[in-house]
């Protein structure tokens, strides 16, 4: 499964493995990731595509507020996406 803009995805390493972050952006082998709580949109966090775990979730929304990603994540989670 490829990682896209919108992808949710799984940090399978460093601080924040196992949480659920949304891609905003995708350049050079890297994701820029938030997820509305401690990775704000304004500073995401860089983090290498081999680092992640791409789920079978693409929201067709533009995250661009926190409000947005965080209650994306909250139904992803709940599994109601």
């Amino acid at each position: 499964m490829t990682i896209t803009i919108g992808s949710v995805v799984r940090a399978k390493a460093g601080r924040d493995k196992d949480r659920f972050f949304v891609v905003l952006r995708v350049e050079d082998g890297f994701a820029f990731i938030a997820d509305g709580r401690r990775r704000k949109a304004e500073a995401p966090k860089k983090k290498k595509l081999i680092h992640l775990a791409a789920t079978h979730t693409t929201l067709a929304d533009t995250m661009d507020t926190n409000r947005k990603i965080r209650k994306a994540l909250r139904d992803f989670s709940e599994g109601t996406l």
